[in-house]
């Protein structure tokens, strides 16, 4: 009788044991997938990326600006509704600032498609000399980012990158 109470017991000891498994781990949010409904850039991970990309090039940091991050997240719905990768889909990144009374002083855009996390994107953009030369412009301060998801679509995911200052060119 006791040798199967203490058989019990460290069952129960055991199974106790397996249920703790510790602190979970997430993921970083810049490989978090896209390419699902609801999904959501995190701009701030995304800033602090392109901002330490830029200061290891001897540039300023961004800061994520809401007005910018609303720009690229109607550009890159509308890339995605019209399964095209196209920086005029809606209008010319100078006509949309300007409908939307953006001051931009200086403004550059990179669009992409079909990467599915914001690393996917960011290698994608730094390997590429023109998309590069955007994400190392001088003077941008600002930024806003965004990706769509469009499940029945070529690229699934179209993502859009706004960099930008309001400060008066030197």
């Amino acid at each position: 009788m006791l040798r199967g109470v203490m058989a019990v017991l460290g069952l129960l000891l055991l199974a106790g044991c397996a249920g703790d498994v510790g602190p979970s781990v997430e993921a970083p949010s810049m490989y978090a997938s896209m390419a699902r409904e609801g999904a959501r850039v995190d701009a701030v991970a995304a800033a602090t990326m392109i901002s330490q990309y830029r200061q290891n090039n001897g540039l300023g940091a961004v800061v994520v600006d809401p007005a910018l991050t609303q720009l690229a997240e109607e550009q890159s719905a509308t890339m995605a509704k019209r399964n095209k990768l196209d920086h005029d889909a809606k209008a010319p990144l100078a006509q949309r600032l300007n409908a939307s009374a953006y001051p931009a002083s200086i403004a550059v855009e990179n669009v992409s498609a079909g990467y599915h996390t914001l690393a996917e994107a960011f290698s994608g953009w730094r390997d590429s000399p023109p998309h590069r030369a955007n994400m190392l412009k001088g003077g941008v301060t600002k930024l806003g980012i965004a990706a769509s998801y469009a499940p029945n679509t070529k690229y699934k995911v179209f993502w859009t990158l706004i960099l930008a200052s309001t400060e008066p060119p030197r």
